[in-house]
């Protein structure tokens, strides 16, 4: 054995935990997890700007679901009471996200129950 053996034996325990570029394991799994958040944003920013140039080239398509209103009056008391208003059409965007100030017609059809602000 050589004196450099000996002294790259003798180092300390964190130096034995650090990569090639000085990084310790909670510096990497840190860029990681930031590099992954990135990511997921990314892929969401890119699919809403998908959806929203496929909805502009199909023509701003929309269709109208059937729901029940009611309108909701704030009381006192941090209460609301809602009126019963009937059933409408409710216009819906044929898309993934809401366009144009509509709420996707597959959200509104699995929400069925609309509530007005009074």
């Amino acid at each position: 054995m050589t004196a450099n053996n000996t002294a790259a034996n003798t180092s300390t325990p964190l130096k034995r935990l650090t990569n090639a570029e000085g990084r310790t394991p909670a510096q990497m799994i840190l860029r990681w997890l930031g590099i992954t958040v990135l990511a997921i944003l990314a892929a969401a920013a890119l699919t809403f700007v998908g959806d929203y140039a496929v909805f502009l080239v199909r023509g701003q398509p929309h269709d109208q679901v059937t729901v029940t209103r009611y309108m909701a009056a704030p009381l006192k008391g941090d209460k609301t009471e809602f009126y019963y208003e009937g059933t409408g059409p409710l216009t819906c965007a044929k898309a993934l996200f809401p366009q144009n100030g509509w709420n996707p017609c597959w959200y509104v059809r699995r929400h069925p129950l609309y509530a007005e602000p009074a």
